[in-house]
């Protein structure tokens, strides 16, 4: 069986909007697909493009505050039922969005583009939570627990959990790898730098949005494992090198899906991975790396998510932050997963798994809409403080649900 494909799609997250019922709202299409992490190539067929897609528009003058309708307001003359996932309605708080670019002089030459999302003031008329560029900053709920991912997925998640009161930095441009290379070290300094810059030049007019120190990352698929890379999970070299050494022996004998073409390139050029990772390469007397995340990412959602085989048992019971991983049972990367949810340290770690589906979940809009109200109520939960969002991915929400089921394959 080859690997699934790591460029797939988040473009069915719009196709909600399309029927909207009159008075609702339009749910934001995607900017740019979010890739997955294997290297099947996706279906061919060909996906409607969202009705909903439009372009980010500029704040006009004399901003207004614009209470956004909820997804399921009734039509006139009519009803429609309950929502079963009420935290991927929209918020009360509309959207901006700003893009600068900084330079990380910890790397030379690594200059980082950065697109912030954040809770605004509405242009004139605006009744959806389409990002808007430039637009005034809301600071009634301020700071906003601060949401960190690359700019794939945030195209996809920012404006709703925005529009529930977080605010986001996302990283421009990075993208899959495949196989295997630099970036797994790249990307987590990416992210982090993010958090840095924001924490301490953040966009003019930005000041006091941030809460920084409540801070959450989340991913799919390659952005899933940089949520688990952030964590505070610590790469341990003898381990991985250890798998690689014997690539065709390892996928033999392994319970996850290992193959030396794609996991093994860094182990070939070890030395480079050391020098990108810094002072961070040091090893304690455990020999694993120390971590790549922050003490003030609180809480991680990687969904989908690889890197088992860079951590190992060791380095992923060093995670100590609450964690939440959704996994579908036929995706290739289910068993590593699930692994990874076995062997993490955190005490709060939930696992909800989807059954009977494979990693292009993200192409069904329901899911989707699960997907966003599971993140609304984890970081909700964890971040902004509201205990009662708990009940909301709890073992009897999920397991309520069609499809899902709470724990690895069900198991409690």
């Amino acid at each position: 069986m080859k690997p699934i494909s790591m460029t797939i799609i988040l473009l069915a997250a719009a196709i909600i909007s399309s029927c909207a019922a009159p008075g609702t709202i339009n749910s934001p299409g995607m900017e740019t697909p979010l890739p997955s992490t294997a290297t099947i190539s996706p279906p061919t067929q060909t996906l409607p493009l969202p009705s909903a897609t439009q372009p980010t528009v500029r704040a006009t003058k004399t901003p207004r505050f614009k209470v956004v309708q909820s997804l399921t307001q009734a039509p006139v003359g009519g009803s429609l039922p309950p929502n079963p996932y009420p935290l991927s309605e929209a918020g009360p708080h509309l959207v901006g969005k700003r893009t600068f670019t900084a330079e990380d002089s910890s790397r030379p030459a690594r200059k980082i583009s950065i697109s912030v999302w954040y809770p605004a003031l509405g242009a004139e008329g605006q009744t959806s939570i389409y990002p808007v560029l430039d637009a005034e900053p809301d600071p009634s709920g301020a700071p906003y627990p601060l949401m960190l991912s690359s700019t794939k997925l945030a195209n996809t998640f920012a404006p709703y959990m925005v529009s529930h009161g977080f605010i986001w930095a996302s990283i421009d441009g990075i993208d899959t790898y495949e196989p295997m290379g630099i970036e797994l070290i790249q990307q987590p300094l990416d992210i982090l730098f993010a958090l840095n810059e924001v924490a301490t030049n953040p966009p003019e007019g930005l000041g006091g949005m941030f809460d920084y120190d409540h801070a959450g990352a989340m991913g799919y698929s390659f952005d899933g494992y940089n949520a688990l890379a952030l964590s505070g999970a610590r790469v341990d070299p003898g381990f991985y090198l250890g798998l690689c050494k014997d690539p065709i022996e390892t996928k033999q004998n392994s319970s996850f899906w290992f193959d030396g073409s794609y996991h093994c390139p860094p182990a070939l050029k070890w030395d480079q991975y050391v020098a990108a990772a810094g002072e961070r390469s040091e090893q304690d007397q455990a020999s694993l790396w120390q971590p790549l995340g922050d003490e003030r990412i609180k809480a991680v959602m990687p969904m989908a998510c690889e890197g088992w085989w860079l951590f190992g048992e060791k380095g992923l019971a060093a995670v100590e932050v609450p964690a939440l991983f959704l996994a579908a049972t036929n995706d290739l990367l289910y068993p590593e997963n699930a692994l990874i949810f076995e062997h993490l340290g955190s005490k709060e770690k939930t696992f909800i798994t989807i059954l009977n589906r494979d990693h292009m979940i993200v192409y069904d809009p329901e899911m989707l809409l699960r997907m966003r109200h599971f993140a609304t109520a984890f970081f909700g939960y964890h971040l902004q403080g509201k205990q009662d969002y708990a009940q909301y991915f709890s073992e009897e929400f999920v397991n309520d649900l069609d499809g899902m089921v709470w724990g690895v394959d069900g198991e409690n």
